[in-house]
């Protein structure tokens, strides 16, 4: 049987490698975009196992309290981050990789907003 120490220090253990898997997605990922969810979606899996991990270390209510509001406002602040960072990518132009294969935010002005065609015009017909 694993002990509480032991469990803890792996949990802390994949929190780190997680931010390295982060890291590593940052200079092999393509475009901003990706490189973004890469780091927003590895900063907050690996904050949650390592502030797990710190709990496991010294379970106590005060801690399990402590962890699940900095676990709650973490996971709040990194998608709304998230999302107001790509924004500003999309809105200055930030380029995208050449495997993007569809826009769901273009709207081009001579397009007929009641067309039956998707507005990114080259979303592919399959994906019903």
């Amino acid at each position: 049987m694993i002990s509480g120490e032991l469990a803890g220090d792996l949990l802390m253990l994949a929190g780190a490698l997680t931010f390295l898997v982060g890291a590593l997605g940052m200079l092999r990922l393509p475009d901003m975009y990706s490189r973004l969810s890469g780091v927003t979606v590895s900063g907050a899996s690996g904050t949650a196992l390592i502030l797990i991990g710190l709990l496991v270390h010294q379970p106590s209510w005060m801690n399990m309290l402590k962890v699940a509001l900095a676990l709650v406002i973490q996971l709040a602040t990194t998608a709304v981050g998230g999302s107001a960072m790509a924004r500003a990518g999309y809105l200055t132009g930030a380029p995208k990789a050449d495997s993007t294969l569809f826009d769901d935010l273009v709207v081009e002005a001579e397009e007929d907003t009641n067309s039956e065609e998707h507005p990114g015009h080259t979303r592919p017909d399959n994906d019903s």
